[in-house]
């Protein structure tokens, strides 16, 4: 990615629950492309997805759902039950969504947006996206929140939550490296007043970078 791409995307995370995605559509109502490496995994590991052959020949047919795409609660199974299996799947996985989410920021600037948010949950685990991106934007709250939120909208047990929050970035890790930090702990609309307070600096500061330039 070149600098001057670089300098026009800002990358997005927070843990499991956070209101990450919410966040999201605040900036993208605003008028930024969003560019979401969950939402590009999952095209990859959907029916007749990019990354489907090398999954199941590396993990044979039990992890393919009926319909063709990744059985995500096989997968979750197998990877908490052996690490190794983890980084078999990302060792697959990344290398994909990373050119898809690079292919995809190059064309959202091409195409007039004024700058990208690059979404990552596991940003902080990856140097391959820090270094693709010119800020860091952290939604944070508090864990409790997170567990509630998760555990109603997917049904997982708190334990389940628990061990995905552990296998995450803790919470203190992810906001030593925030450029920016949204707490998500109230409503709505006070996420989206301040992602409308960072809209506003960040189309600043990008006027003033091509000012220069």
């Amino acid at each position: 990615m070149s600098e001057e791409v670089k300098s026009r995307v800002i990358g997005l995370t927070g843990g499991i629950g956070s209101g990450k995605s919410a966040a999201a559509g605040c900036f993208a109502a605003l008028g930024a492309a969003v560019v979401d490496t969950d939402a590009i995994a999952h095209e990859l590991t959907g029916p007749d997805g990019g990354a489907m052959a090398s999954i199941e020949k590396a993990f044979g047919r039990p992890v393919i759902a009926t319909d063709g795409r990744l059985d995500r609660a096989v997968m979750r199974r197998l990877a908490f039950e052996d690490p190794g299996v983890r980084q078999r799947l990302e060792d697959i996985l990344h290398p994909l969504i990373r050119a898809q989410a690079e292919h995809r920021c190059q064309e959202a600037l091409a195409g007039g947006a004024p700058y990208v948010i690059l979404s990552v949950p596991l940003l902080v685990e990856s140097d391959a996206y820090l270094s693709r991106v010119a800020r860091v934007a952290v939604v944070d709250c508090d864990d409790e929140i997170r567990i509630a939120r998760v555990a109603a909208r997917s049904g997982l047990s708190r334990e389940e939550i628990l061990r995905i929050i552990d296998a995450q970035a803790s919470r203190q890790a992810r906001l030593a490296i925030a450029d920016d930090v949204i707490d998500n702990g109230g409503s709505l609309d006070n996420l989206a007043k301040q992602v409308a307070e960072l809209h506003r600096r960040y189309l600043a500061e990008i006027t003033k970078i091509s000012a220069i330039g």
